[in-house]
């Protein structure tokens, strides 16, 4: 399993992003995915999981209300639509899947497979 994430970019407090990440394979439905972020001198950090069916999601407090993940089975693809963003959201974003279809998780160790990474900064 491959994961692809792009999307990312400069863009000022208050405007809004949407990151989608491919994942490469046939059997995409069965992973549930989700989004993590990583800034400078932090440690990585969960934002929101859905799941295979994409019927079920959840969401970090620190981001509830203003991201939202999204996926679409029949182009593999995984989305976070990111709005009123603010320079504390500037950070790395990864997408990583989880072979387990229903678990919403916000462990990094559940997730198996992540991408390469996507640069998002806000600035002030």
């Amino acid at each position: 399993v491959q994961l692809q994430a792009y999307g990312g970019g400069l863009v000022q407090t208050g405007d809004s992003l949407r990151l989608s990440c491919v994942v490469s394979g046939r059997t995409f439905s069965r992973y549930a995915m989700g989004w993590f972020r990583q800034a400078p001198g932090k440690e990585r950090e969960f934002l929101a999981v859905i799941t295979g069916n994409g019927g079920m999601s959840n969401y970090a407090s620190s981001v509830k209300g203003r991201f939202t993940i999204s996926r679409d089975n029949a182009k593999n693809t995984v989305y976070l639509q990111m709005n009123s963003l603010k320079p504390e959201d500037t950070a790395v974003y990864y997408c990583a899947a989880d072979s387990a279809t229903y678990r919403l998780s916000s462990s990094e160790s559940e997730f198996a497979y992540w991408g390469q990474g996507t640069q998002v900064t806000v600035s002030s």
